[in-house]
């Protein structure tokens, strides 16, 4: 099970490719909190990529899950550096026994600390190109236009991409 988080959702929302997560061969959930923060706040500010993710789920592209009461979330919600966003992805992925798909690092950090395992937006991408679900030329194409989006990727992180991508080409 794929748990996502909002900045995966929104910028895979941003270049119209929500589409991409029916190729992953486990279903793609987001808790409900996640929902409240990309959709519902998102459509009272106007944001067209809720609107897309709103789609999706009545798509059933993805499935809006409950955050279950557990000792890891009454622990996540001490920390205050994590959003509660966050907090119910890591929550949602270790009940359901998910991957957490989350780009911020200390989310990711955190989720490592507590034997979560978590993947990126990029790393899904790579994923889906190499089971040949997305050609490579469009693989960079939705990685470029992310960032265009404005999608963080650092100059060293985006070079082992393209080089990953390249190597997939051959």
């Amino acid at each position: 099970m794929w748990v996502f988080d909002a900045t995966p959702l929104i910028y895979l929302a941003k270049v119209d490719r929500l589409t991409l997560a029916q190729h992953l061969e486990a279903s793609c959930v987001i808790p409900e909190r996640v929902y409240e923060e990309v959709v519902t706040t998102g459509i009272e500010e106007g944001y067209p990529d809720a609107r897309r993710i709103e789609r999706s789920v009545g798509a059933n592209q993805f499935e809006i899950v409950p955050v279950e009461p557990s000792p890891l979330l009454s622990r996540l919600q001490n920390n205050s550096n994590l959003s509660d966003a966050d907090i119910a992805v890591l929550a949602c992925a270790d009940s359901y026994d998910g991957v957490a798909v989350m780009d911020e690092t200390y989310g990711r950090d955190v989720a490592a600390a507590e034997g979560i395992t978590t993947r990126g937006t990029a790393y899904l991408i790579l994923k889906l190109a190499k089971q040949d679900a997305i050609d490579v030329d469009d693989a960079r194409t939705v990685i470029d236009t992310m960032i265009d989006e404005g999608w963080y990727c650092a100059p060293d992180v985006y070079t082992k991409i393209i080089q990953k991508l390249d190597a997939l080409s051959k």
